[in-house]
């Protein structure tokens, strides 16, 4: 870092939110396997489930029935978004009593600067000790927390000692805790890199240290560059108030498959119209740069086609739709259509260049 400063960096993210707010409602579900997701007979999927659940090996993203098969006695709920959203709000104010540097991810978690904070004498281990306390008490559910120096370590921290744990990694301490740290645990690093990063003996940081940054460049191409400074615990992001939206999209999700590229065609009407009015109910006035498409196949594989653009009619997707079909070839359970965005400050730059 190049800050004459160390940064003070607190991850919180609650323990599986949506879940935890239901069984703060209704006690009764606090012991039981517990999921908040759709119904396993319109092909629902599970947003989130509590800590019993997850023992059956079932997680977010996964089908309902396929949960259902993991846990017969798995209770199912569809949860209500208005509920969590007030309970995100109340946490967020919370937060606020103690910086005003917070960057949300999602409605449960966020990133917390407090490097200069003077509460708590400007520890961040105490603050974060205090947030999450507040947080039982008034909001009645736990959250997990990660300290450290940069976002980086901050949040694989906060994943450290869950639920409902603090886990704090000071500054002398970040090498010894990074040279152990296995390439997995790196954000972005999927099951794919992963597999590559095995092939090669590669199992932790202190292994993938071994490398040159042009041979992971070379191997891994631009995410080369950020897997040689994450595994030396290299992180400059500073914490951003605000996030900018990258894209607009819609998903559905079909209760039976459909079975050729013809039937897909023919879904895509409705869908690009849901899209349009998402759209134009955004609050962001922003530019369209493109097209993107999304299918992913009974057997859960997806693919995702994209094309730069400034206009994106019917005729685009039935194309991109048609090359993403040509990749699997088998029978479709979702498609997803979306908008990509043109960026806020290239949008200004070409206004004001058309201004002058």
């Amino acid at each position: 870092m190049t800050d004459t400063v160390q940064r003070k960096i607190i991850h919180c993210d609650c323990d599986c939110f949506f879940a935890a707010v239901e069984m703060r409602d209704n006690p009764a579900l606090r012991d039981i396997p517990l999921a908040i997701g759709g119904s396993s007979d319109r092909r629902g999927v599970i947003s989130t489930c509590n800590y019993p659940a997850r023992k059956f090996g079932i997680h977010s993203a996964m089908a309902t029935a396929h949960a259902l098969k993991l846990c017969p006695g798995l209770t199912v709920i569809p949860g209500s978004m208005e509920k969590y959203r007030q309970a995100s709000a109340a946490i967020m104010e919370i937060y606020r009593d103690y910086t005003d540097l917070i960057e949300p991810l999602s409605l449960d978690e966020a990133y917390l600067d407090v490097t200069g904070a003077t509460i708590k004498g400007g520890s961040a281990t105490l603050i974060a000790e205090e947030i999450r306390q507040r947080v039982k008490e008034t909001v009645g559910i736990t959250i997990s927390a990660g300290v450290a120096p940069n976002k980086f370590i901050a949040k694989i921290a906060s994943d450290w000692n869950k639920p409902d744990g603090l886990c704090v990694i000071t500054p002398d301490q970040l090498e010894a805790f990074v040279l152990q740290l296995p390439v997995k645990k790196i954000h972005g690093v999927g099951k794919v890199t992963t597999a590559k990063l095995q092939q090669m003996g590669i199992e932790t940081c202190a292994d993938l240290r071994q490398l040159s940054m042009a041979q992971l460049v070379n191997r891994f191409g631009r995410f080369g560059k950020r897997l040689y400074e994450l595994s030396r615990g290299e992180d400059d992001r500073p914490v951003r108030t605000s996030r900018e939206r990258k894209s607009i999209s819609v998903e559905h999700t079909f209760s039976a498959d459909l079975p050729d590229l013809s039937s897909c065609l023919q879904q895509l009407p409705a869908i690009l119209a849901e899209l349009e009015l998402r759209f134009k109910r955004h609050d962001e006035q922003r530019e369209v740069a493109g097209a993107v498409i999304k299918l992913k196949f009974s057997d859960f594989t997806q693919t995702t086609v994209e094309q730069s653009a400034a206009e994106c009619p019917l005729a685009l997707y039935e194309h991109l739709c048609r090359e993403a079909w040509s990749r699997g070839k088998k029978t479709v359970r979702l498609i997803g259509m979306g908008y990509r965005l043109k960026p806020r400050n290239l949008q200004t730059a070409i206004q004001l260049k058309l201004i002058d």
